[in-house]
């Protein structure tokens, strides 16, 4: 049996780095949004192959892809299939439109369908919590893909939690030929903060402009840093305001107002203060953004993915045509809430 899923993306609407851990990782503050561009994974398990021992075998086209161990998709695969207790030969093939190392999630998002193609053609489930669990172990940004829609990420960005939908919303991604190294731009952070203040960057995420429901008191700190608890505090503050979330945004409601507090409330991603000095054609294709009417621009993730958010579909679309003829490679696209994700992804016919 083969089963077909879509393997949607994500962008950060805002990323802090905290201190490094003793693990290695670092602490981190994030907004994970998933949006509707995708790859398409196609999982086959052929059960009868158990005489002959069981293998996995990634199908991709594209040259980058890994077909080996290295994989997320080959070694989430190995662990759902002795959680399953199950044996036999399982093909994955990865249909790749999403950019290899573009701050999307994309490997993430793959291994995750991999995930849930495994189960659907064994006709086999994993609990809820074995499946955070096992998403947890592969990658730090894969159990944002178990859930969907608008999810705040904490610890490495593996510990995740649902929060209320934002309205769904026309965005520009812009997908550079440029691969950024996840761990280089985590190393160049730190030697900015031991370069430029030891006691850590400060956020530029002021929170000006945001309406506190949650007394910031009543917060209560879980050891992370003072800046993290500061950017906390504010993403507490700024996500209250919008507890009827998830609806359909009407030309200048909701789906304004939010776009008006991220520009008010300096909503930022730390990686772009080490990766634009490294890159500087990326800080030009962030601005190309915002000259062609982006209401907010940012690198997703390191890089080397840009997204803007447009108050329109017919924003989005004059956009991307504008951001086309100056050589950018510039798809209009929009977020995806929860349910969207769940009923286009099959998760919910599973």
């Amino acid at each position: 049996m083969t089963v077909a899923l879509r393997s949607f993306a994500k962008i950060n609407l805002g990323l802090y780095i905290g201190a490094p851990r003793a693990d290695g990782f670092h602490d981190l503050r994030t907004v994970y949004q998933t949006v509707a561009l995708h790859d398409v994974i196609r999982v086959g398990v052929d059960a009868k192959s158990q005489a002959r021992g069981s293998g996995i075998e990634i199908l991709c086209d594209d040259a980058r892809v890994p077909l080996d161990s290295s994989n997320t998709c080959h070694r989430i695969a190995t662990l759902v299939m002795q959680a399953l207790k199950a044996r036999g030969r399982v093909t994955i093939e990865i249909e790749k439109k999403l950019p290899v190392q573009g701050g999307l999630g994309a490997a993430s998002s793959n291994a995750v369908a991999t995930m849930i193609g495994i189960e659907r053609a064994l006709k086999k489930g994993l609990s809820g919590a074995e499946r955070l669990r096992i998403a947890a172990e592969v990658g730090s940004d894969l159990p944002l893909f178990l859930i969907g829609g608008t999810v705040l990420g904490v610890g490495r960005g593996e510990e995740v939690y649902p929060l209320p939908d934002l309205p769904s919303m026309a965005m520009v991604v812009v997908t550079p030929e440029i691969g950024v190294s996840t761990p280089k731009a985590f190393a160049d952070w730190d030697a900015l903060v031991a370069r430029d203040n030891p006691a850590e960057l400060r956020s530029a995420w002021t929170g000006e402009g945001v309406r506190p429901h949650t007394s910031y008191a009543e917060l209560t700190r879980s050891g992370s840093s003072d800046r993290l608890f500061e950017v906390g505090c504010v993403l507490s503050a700024w996500l209250s305001n919008y507890p009827d979330a998830g609806a359909p945004a009407k030309r200048g409601g909701r789906a304004g107002s939010l776009l008006s507090d991220l520009v008010r409330a300096g909503i930022e991603n730390d990686f772009e203060r080490v990766v634009f000095p490294q890159f500087p054609e990326l800080r030009d294709m962030k601005r190309a953004l915002v000259r062609a009417g982006a209401r907010y621009a940012s690198l997703s993730g390191s890089g080397s993915t840009l997204y803007g958010l447009f108050g329109s579909a017919a924003e989005a679309e004059k956009a991307a045509a504008r951001l086309g003829k100056q050589g950018l490679r510039a798809t209009a696209t929009r977020t995806l809430t929860r349910r969207e994700f769940r009923r286009l992804s099959l998760f919910d016919r599973h």
